[in-house]
C-alpha cells in the first residue's frame, strides 16, 4: 500500500509518533543541560565580624560575556554535596530552572551547622541594637556574607536575591532585617516565625507532637566539630506513628528515654511550656520594620507546619512597612510542595489541575526574581496570588483577605445540623461525649511513622464514626459559598476534668453521586468523600492567655475562641458544610491529661476521662463566622 493510499487512522498514528519522537528528542536536549557544564564551583570559608567562618558553596556560570546577579539559600540541612568536583544532580528538576537562566547560586551552612564554624541556635533570637562585632545574630551574618560575596566573587553585577522554605525561610526572613544595599528581593516561603503560637512545634499552646520529636530525633544533637555527614536518622521501630507515641506514653518519657539531656532546644522547650521571653526573643513578626528589599512571601493553604507563617509575615511586613512591595503566592499545597518537582497538581487523591508549580515558578517566583535582580521583565507583580480550592483556579487579589466578604456565622443546632440561623430559646442545651486519653482520635487513617501530609485534605469518615467526635451538618447547598480569610470558631463548652483541648474540623461533604479519581491505587471513594479544609487545636488552659494558663472550672459553661488559619474555599453547589468538634488529635497533637498540669512534667496517674459537653441554646451559641465572598 502506497503512503496516499494509508487509512486515515495509520496517516494520524505516523503523525502522532513523529511528534512524540520530536517531543523526547526536545525534552533529551533540554536534559543535557548539567551544573557541572554550566558553572565552576568554589567553596569558601566566608569571615563573620566575629571572627567565626561559615562554608560557603559558590557556582559562577563559565560564561565570561556577562554579570550575574546572585541568588543565595542559608541553611541548617547541608549545602552539599561538598568538594569542588562534587555538583548538584539537576536536570529535570524545576528548580534547575534558576542554574539554567544564569545566576551565580549560592549555598551556606548557618553558624554551627555541617561545615560551618561556631554554635548553631535554633531560631537565633534577633538583635536590634547591636553593640559591637561580639553580637551577632542572622541578619548580621547575611548582611556580612553579602558584602564578602560582592567584593570577593567574580562577575557579579552587585545585586542579591534570597529564597528557602522552612527553616530556610526563617533565615531568608532575617535576611530582610537591616539588610544589606546589595540585598533586592527575598521570598520566604513556608517561613517558621512565631514557634510557640501556631507555627510548627505548638499550636495555641498544645504540642505538635511528631513535629517536635520527629525533627529533635535527628536534628540538634551536639555537633563538636565541623562535619559534612548527614544527620542521624531516627529508628522508630515501627511504622505506626500511633502505636509509637502512645506507648511512649507522658512527653517526659522522651526526654528520659530518648534525648537525655543531649539535644539542648528540646530541653528548652520543655521548661518553657508557656509563652514568655524565651518564645517572645525567637519570634520574627514584630522586626518586620523597614523592610528594603522586595518581598515574595510563598505558603501552602495544607502546610501543618508553616501555613501561620507565610500568613502572619506577609501580614506583619504590610502592617510594618507598608512601603514595601511585597506579594504573597498561597497554593494548594502541602508543606513546601511547590518545591518539589512537579508534583504539586494533588495532595492525596485529591486533584487541583495540572503544572501548578510550572506556573508557580514561571509566572511568578521567576519573573520575580528576573525583575528585581537582573532588571528583566515587568516590576508587576499581584498582592496575592492565591489558589481558591474547590474551583480550583488561581486568582490575583488586590489585598489579602479580599475586601469584599461578609461575615455569616454558621451555628451549631441539636441532632447533628448546622445552620446560618441561630438557635431559639428551648432548644436542648447540649451534646457530650467522653474523651479517654488512652484511646485518642487518630488525625489520620493512614499508617506512617513521621506524619501524613496529605491529611489535611483527607476524607474525614473514619472520625465521623466515632462516639468521641461530634459532627454537625449542613443541608445541601443550594447555591456556591466561597470562603476567605480566617474561620472564628465561638465555643461555649464545659469538661468534667480541669483541663482540655478542644478541636475543631471544618470539612467539605461530598455528593454521594461524585465519581473516584482517574488515579487510585488505593480505592477511595469519592461519593460521600468528607474533605477536611481546615481543621485546629487550642489548649484550655491558654483560652485566654498563651503566658497565664488557667484551670478550667468543671462541669462549668466556658467560652472559648479558636482562630482557624485562612482558607479560601468554595464549597459548591450540591456539597454540605460539615463540622467536627473533639477533645484528641492524636498523635497530631500530645494528649492532654485533662488535668491541670504542665505537659512535660506529666505523669501516667495525671492522665484521665474527662465528660465534655457543647453548648448550643440561644444563651450559648456555638458557631464559627466565615468570610464569605460576595
Amino acid at each position: 500500500m502506497t503512503a496516499s493510499k494509508q487509512p486515515v487512522p495509520a496517516r494520524w498514528a505516523i503523525a502522532f509518533l513523529v511528534l512524540l519522537a520530536l517531543a523526547l528528542q526536545a525534552s533529551t536536549a533540554q536534559d543535557t543541560f548539567t551544573v557541572r557544564d554550566a558553572y565552576t564551583k568554589y567553596e569558601y570559608m566566608v569571615p563573620m565580624r566575629d571572627g567565626v567562618k561559615l562554608f560557603t558553596a559558590v557556582y559562577v556560570p563559565k560564561d565570561t560575556t556577562k554579570t550575574y546577579p546572585i541568588l543565595m539559600t542559608r541553611s541548617p540541612y547541608s549545602s552539599g554535596p561538598y568538594g569542588t568536583t562534587m555538583y548538584p544532580a539537576w536536570t529535570g528538576n524545576l528548580r534547575s530552572k534558576f542554574f539554567r537562566e544564569g545566576y551565580v547560586m549560592v549555598y551556606q551552612d548557618v553558624r554551627g551547622r555541617y561545615m560551618s564554624e561556631g554554635e548553631f541556635a535554633d531560631v537565633r533570637p534577633y538583635k536590634p541594637n547591636k553593640k559591637g562585632p561580639k553580637d551577632i545574630d542572622e541578619s548580621s551574618d547575611t548582611y556580612d556574607t553579602i558584602d564578602w560575596l560582592i567584593k570577593n566573587v567574580p562577575r557579579t553585577n552587585g545585586r542579591v536575591g534570597i529564597s528557602g522554605v522552612s527553616y530556610p525561610g526563617f533565615y531568608t526572613s532575617m535576611s530582610a532585617i537591616d539588610a544589606h544595599p546589595a540585598l533586592k528581593a527575598v521570598s520566604p516561603q513556608a517561613p517558621v516565625s512565631k514557634w510557640f503560637d501556631r507555627d510548627d512545634f505548638f499550636h495555641n499552646g498544645a504540642l505538635m507532637l511528631p513535629h517536635a520529636f520527629n525533627f529533635f530525633a535527628s536534628f540538634g544533637w551536639p555537633r563538636p566539630n565541623p562535619k559534612s555527614e548527614p544527620d542521624r536518622r531516627f529508628d522508630h521501630g515501627t511504622p505506626d506513628e500511633y502505636k509509637f507515641f502512645l506507648e511512649l506514653g507522658p512527653v517526659a518519657n522522651a526526654e528520659a528515654k530518648y534525648f537525655k539531656g543531649q539535644v539542648s532546644f528540646w530541653t528548652e522547650i520543655t521548661k518553657n511550656g508557656v509563652w514568655n521571653d524565651f518564645w517572645e526573643a525567637r519570634n520574627i513578626l514584630p522586626h518586620m520594620k523597614n523592610i528594603k528589599p522586595a518581598v515574595m512571601v510563598v505558603g501552602g493553604w495544607f502546610d501543618m507546619e508553616n501555613l501561620f507563617g507565610a500568613l502572619h509575615l506577609y501580614e506583619a511586613i504590610e502592617n510594618q512597612s507598608p512601603g514595601t512591595t511585597n506579594t504573597l503566592v498561597m497554593g494548594p499545597w502541602s508543606h513546601g510542595q511547590w518545591d518539589f518537582g512537579t508534583e504539586g497538581d494533588a495532595l492525596g487523591v485529591i486533584r487541583f489541575g495540572s503544572k501548578l508549580n510550572e506556573f508557580f515558578l514561571d509566572s511568578l517566583e521567576a519573573p520575580f526574581f528576573r525583575y528585581y535582580l537582573k532588571g528583566e521583565g515587568s516590576p508587576k507583580t499581584p498582592e496575592a496570588a492565591v489558589f481558591l480550592t474547590g474551583t480550583n483556579e488561581w486568582r490575583m487579589l488586590e489585598s489579602w483577605p479580599p475586601k469584599n466578604l461578609q461575615n455569616r456565622s454558621l451555628y451549631l443546632h441539636p441532632g447533628g445540623k448546622l445552620s446560618f440561623d441561630p438557635p431559639v430559646a428551648g432548644t436542648p442545651a447540649y451534646d457530650e461525649y467522653v474523651s479517654d486519653p488512652a484511646k485518642p482520635v487518630p488525625y489520620t487513617s493512614e499508617i506512617h511513622h513521621w506524619y501524613n501530609p496529605a491529611f489535611p485534605v483527607e476524607d474525614q469518615r473514619f472520625a465521623s464514626r466515632r462516639p468521641d467526635v461530634l459532627v454537625y451538618a449542613s443541608d445541601v447547598l443550594g447555591e456556591d459559598l466561597t470562603v476567605a480569610g480566617p474561620l472564628m470558631c465561638s465555643l461555649f463548652v464545659s469538661t468534667s476534668g480541669t483541663d482540655s483541648d478542644w478541636i475543631v474540623k471544618v470539612i467539605d461533604v461530598y455528593p454521594d453521586n461524585t465519581p473516584n479519581p482517574m488515579k487510585n491505587p488505593q480505592g477511595i471513594k469519592l461519593g460521600g468523600y468528607e474533605q477536611l479544609v481546615r481543621g485546629d487545636v487550642i489548649r484550655g488552659k491558654f483560652r485566654n492567655s498563651l503566658a497565664k494558663p488557667e484551670p478550667s472550672v468543671p462541669n462549668s459553661v466556658t467560652p472559648v475562641k479558636l482562630e482557624l488559619l485562612d482558607v479560601f474555599h468554595t464549597f459548591k453547589k450540591g456539597h454540605r458544610v460539615m463540622v467536627h468538634i473533639q477533645s484528641s488529635w492524636f498523635p497530631q497533637i500530645d494528649r492532654n491529661p485533662q488535668t491541670f498540669v504542665d505537659i512535660f512534667t506529666a505523669k501516667e496517674s495525671d492522665f484521665q476521662k474527662a465528660t465534655q459537653r457543647v453548648y448550643h441554646t440561644a444563651q450559648y451559641p456555638t458557631h464559627i463566622t466565615l468570610g464569605v465572598l460576595k
